[in-house]
């Protein structure tokens, strides 16, 4: 589908307005599927307009009735008819993704980051991590681009990261995003199936945002997110293959008084089934209170 179908000239569209309101248009007749940091045709209009233009990512009402160069308007084409016609999240397009204010590289090899895990790391995990200064030892599993490890080495400024993930690819993308951040000597890839190449190291904190969406939902996945990779996403028919793993050998990788967190999507009731006796702890993020648990070692023995 061409975004343009309905106009015969592109010069048609002269100022922003006419743009935002144009993709919006455009966005909802393709009905285009979003979640990949905007949850809307208009928000997700917004930032690849202004991402195109180079404009401040905050700042839209200064500009609406500024009118754009043909240089410019052929840009805004090229992306948006890319967005309609590949339906790949705007996240690769414009090879950037946004956790609060940390901005991160992504591409196909990695999921696009949308954790609720970095919320609580931005407060640093109060209340339940009273001195973040204390934190010397710190793990991701599954890391991905690497965004929750970049965001937990700020929280916990003397904090030595492991970030653990099974694709080679992933953690090419990871490094990079650390050494952006300059954080080198404090993060370090590690390439391991979850555990496997871990065995003696403890910490303090361990956090996962794993696989788990459940074999159904994998099959009924709209086109955006068949362009993330299947790996990052399901894990085996109930979601929870992951999780399990997890949380059977967290507790020799943590120290005495260390501490879990894990992201299960919409797994809560089907987790909660499977292990009657743990007594999850479950964090409020802005979604709700069904999303990420926090369990201490004693808890896991």
């Amino acid at each position: 589908m061409n975004v343009l179908h309905n106009f015969n000239d592109a010069n048609d569209l002269h100022t922003l307005r006419d743009w935002l309101r144009f993709t919006v248009s455009a966005f909802n007749e393709a009905q285009l599927n979003f979640g990949h940091g905007s949850a809307c045709a208009y928000d997700e209009a917004v930032y690849l307009i202004l991402h195109t233009l180079h404009l401040p990512l905050d700042t839209l009402e200064p500009f609406l009735d500024a009118r754009l160069t043909p240089h410019e308007r052929n840009a805004l084409l090229t992306l948006l008819s890319r967005r309609v016609e590949t339906r790949l999240p705007a996240a690769y397009l414009t090879h950037e993704a946004w956790l609060g204010d940390f901005r991160f590289y992504v591409d196909e090899r990695v999921i696009v980051p949308r954790s609720f895990i970095s919320e609580l790391l931005r407060e640093h995990l109060r209340p339940w991590i009273s001195d973040p200064e204390a934190i010397n030892s710190v793990l991701d599993l599954c890391t991905g681009s690497g965004c929750l490890a970049i965001i937990a080495a700020h929280a916990f400024p003397y904090a030595e990261v492991d970030a653990v993930d099974i694709s080679p690819d992933a953690l090419a993308v990871a490094q990079r995003n650390i050494t952006d951040y300059g954080l080198q000597d404090r993060v370090h890839p590690i390439d391991s199936d979850l555990f496997a190449n871990l065995k003696g190291r403890q910490y303090h904190l361990i956090i996962s945002n794993p696989p788990y969406v459940d074999a159904e939902s994998v099959s009924a996945l709209p086109q955006e997110y068949r362009h993330e990779p299947e790996l990052a996403l399901g894990s085996g028919k109930d979601g929870l293959d992951a999780t399990r793993t997890i949380l059977k050998n967290a507790a020799r990788y943590l120290t005495e008084n260390g501490i879990l967190i894990v992201e299960i999507g919409h797994n809560r009731a089907v987790l909660e089934a499977a292990y009657p006796d743990l007594q999850f702890t479950w964090l409020d993020v802005t979604a709700g209170d069904q999303f990420v648990f926090m369990l201490h070692r004693n808890d896991l023995l």
